[in-house]
């Protein structure tokens, strides 16, 4: 038994409360609104009931409080054993509306249950796999993912998309303050508040929108005040075209997840990943993915916000997190807490996540700037860029194909970014800016010489 100490900055430390609960604090603040907000804009997009979003937003509660204690504290391979926080994430929202719009919420877990099995196989075998997700690649499909949530964040920002007074200027009223309240806070607040900016806007918002009478508080008196999760809440459906988005998604989903695990240990611990940590993290969250779809949950990912919070703060104590992840549990399992969350306005939910989408687009930038901007790699990132968006923004244009090729490739830009990146990552010669720099001055060599070859024939032609 290892010997555990009072220690914040020791992953075995065991602080007491007074000292663990406030830091614990950041990282609910951090992941409990992109936790509520995936499911919300999921039951949106498939129509879903009132009572069947509330559950969706309990589900996901306890799907993020169980998928980070089986990081912190592992089973047998399972789990990562490090101080990172998971739960349902944002990279997935345009595939599972795609999905959703097509099949509802039974396709969405149907395929998800491959999807999850997908992820389990990356995590055996990823040390075979790993060179297929260069930075040139996952940072394509980052941006790709960040890109295609600006209409969800735009339509929700003006009421929501077939909801009452959907573009009225009160509803633009309500989310340019929430966005306003959350940059001033991330940019000039300090500590918590800038760290709870998000939390804050929506708090400012909420009360705005409560005063023009646009909440509604009739859920939260008819949810009970206790519930637990029931097995196969919705019927599971396998469509072959669902399938195969989601276990692509799925997939590269994994490659966030090496990202955001080599974060943890570089920022937070000071050293790299080793193999055991990354096998184990990628099980773990697949195994989450997989048996969470029984329960009604949507995939689970690393939540990269709170990456940061470890590496700003280096407090790594597991004991820390773990507070973070119970309190999610207790919430999952009070119905009246999604009831309540429910409630937001859509306009309130846009101008608080659409910083959130524009941060995910500078990410995928960031990672495209890790490798160099040769002349092969920026091929591969703006062709996967202009086939995967176009096709995205024009939808008819593959009309006449099968429905099953219409949805993979039309309704989620992010698979065809992702096919698109790695097929020519693997087709494409690799040259580095040094090899291409060397291939132009052997050609200007070369035209210098034919051009001398030349010259005396030229003069010999003048003459006669």
């Amino acid at each position: 038994m290892p010997n555990h100490t009072t220690s914040v900055f020791e992953f075995q430390g065991r602080p007491p409360l007074a000292r663990a609960l406030p830091l614990s604090l950041q990282h609910i603040l951090a992941m409990i609104m992109g936790t509520v907000t995936v499911p919300i804009i999921v039951a949106g997009a498939v129509g879903a009931s009132l009572a069947d979003t509330m559950l969706l937003i309990q589900i996901s509660l306890l799907a993020s409080g169980l998928s980070t204690l089986l990081q912190l504290y592992g089973v047998h391979r399972f789990g990562a054993r490090l101080p990172a926080i998971f739960g349902v994430g944002f990279a997935y929202v345009p595939t599972l509306t795609a999905v959703g719009s097509q099949y509802g919420i039974e396709g969405i877990l149907g395929a998800q249950v491959i999807g999850g099995v997908s992820m389990l196989l990356v995590g055996l075998g990823i040390q075979r796999i790993r060179h297929f997700f260069p930075p040139v690649v996952a940072g394509t499909v980052v941006l790709v993912i960040g890109l295609s949530l600006y209409d969800i964040g735009v339509n929700y920002m003006g009421g929501g998309v077939g909801q009452p007074g959907y573009g009225e200027p009160r509803q633009w009223l309500v989310a340019i303050v929430t966005l306003a309240v959350v940059l001033l806070l991330s940019q000039f607040g300090r500590g918590f508040m800038k760290l709870a900016a998000i939390i804050c806007g929506i708090l400012v918002g909420y009360g705005l929108a409560l005063a023009l009478g646009m909440v509604d508080f009739s859920p939260v008196h008819q949810a009970a005040w206790f519930s637990p999760p029931r097995l196969l809440p919705f019927e599971l459906h396998f469509p072959p075209a669902a399938i195969a988005s989601l276990v692509i998604i799925c997939v590269i989903n994994s490659v966030q997840t090496i990202g955001d695990l080599s974060a943890t240990t570089v920022g937070g611990l000071d050293r790299e990943l080793d193999r055991r940590e990354l096998a184990g993290g990628l099980l773990g969250n697949g195994l989450c993915t997989t048996l969470g779809s029984l329960f009604g949950a949507l995939p689970t990912a690393s939540y990269s916000q709170n990456v940061g919070i470890v590496a700003m703060t280096k407090v790594i104590s597991r004991s820390v997190l773990a507070l973070a992840a119970g309190f999610m549990l207790v919430a999952g399992l009070v119905p009246k807490v999604g009831a309540l969350m429910a409630t937001i306005p859509y306009p309130v939910l846009g101008g608080a996540t659409i910083t959130v989408f524009g941060m995910i687009t500078m990410t995928g930038i960031q990672l495209l700037t890790r490798d160099e901007l040769s002349s092969r790699n920026i091929t591969i990132a703006s062709l996967a860029l202009a086939l995967s968006l176009g096709l995205y923004a024009a939808p008819e244009a593959i009309a006449g194909f099968p429905e099953t090729i219409r949805l993979v490739i039309g309704g989620s830009p992010i698979v065809v970014a992702a096919l698109v990146a790695i097929t020519l990552n693997l087709a494409l010669p690799r040259k580095s800016l040094d090899d291409e720099r060397r291939e132009r001055e052997a050609l200007a060599t070369r035209m210098q010489e034919e051009d001398a070859r030349r010259a005396p024939l030229k003069g010999a032609r003048a003459s006669s």
